[in-house]
């Protein structure tokens, strides 16, 4: 398989926010979904103008199938004590797509770097455990068309294969659009052909990442 298709990864799927204080300081950790190194920047500068009285607005980032864009940022802190471990954080929990800004809002305690270290990745942990995080599955894209006599037939078999039917359209034939994991489309085929005993044509449509 190419790196480029790897069978699956994991991304956020809704923006959520965790906060904690340690020694005064409040950690606003605020995690977004992103798809593009211009849609993380546009956050970055949103809550930037958001907190714009706060002392630090840190991020890391990591978009692309097998992480090719990552970025961080310490945004004033000492180096490796904020930007990295949010990068860790996220690394951590297999995610990509997802932008982590943690705002720090200074407490007058300096925390030593140890203690900027951990309160970073405790912020940004708690952010990500309020996100919803989802599956993206190399899949096959496929439209169904049977006869009238085999709707139960299919419906049935995708259902004992726990495949969900995305669309369906009732005309000359019966048509329903379905998504299966690529690693087992030849598999499914084959038992669709052989429930509908023949009588049943398979489209083959897009390939790609799709949340099953």
């Amino acid at each position: 398989m190419l790196m480029s298709e790897r069978e699956s990864f994991k991304i956020t799927i809704s923006e959520g926010c965790g906060e904690i204080v340690e020694k005064k300081s409040r950690f606003i950790a605020n995690v977004f979904p992103v798809e593009t190194q211009q849609q993380a920047e546009e956050k970055i500068a949103e809550i930037s103008k958001k907190y714009w009285d706060a002392r630090h607005n840190c991020y890391a980032y990591v978009i692309g199938v097998n992480g090719e864009n990552t970025k961080c940022s310490d945004n004033g802190e000492p180096s490796g004590t904020a930007g990295k471990p949010i990068l860790e954080v996220i690394n951590g929990a297999g995610l990509t797509n997802t932008l982590v800004i943690v705002t720090r809002y200074f407490g007058g305690v300096l925390l030593g770097t140890g203690g900027l270290v951990r309160a970073y990745t405790q912020s940004a942990q708690a952010g990500i455990a309020n996100c919803q995080v989802g599956e993206k599955v190399l899949s096959q894209k496929l439209t169904l068309k049977v006869g009238y006599n085999m709707i139960n037939n299919v419906q049935y078999y995708l259902s004992q294969n726990e495949i969900s039917i995305a669309d369906s359209r009732y005309e000359a034939d019966v048509q329903f659009d379905i998504c299966v994991r690529d690693a087992d489309r030849q598999r499914i085929c084959d038992g669709l052909v052989q429930k509908c005993e023949g009588q049943i044509e398979i489209v083959e449509g897009d390939k790609g990442y799709y949340i099953l």
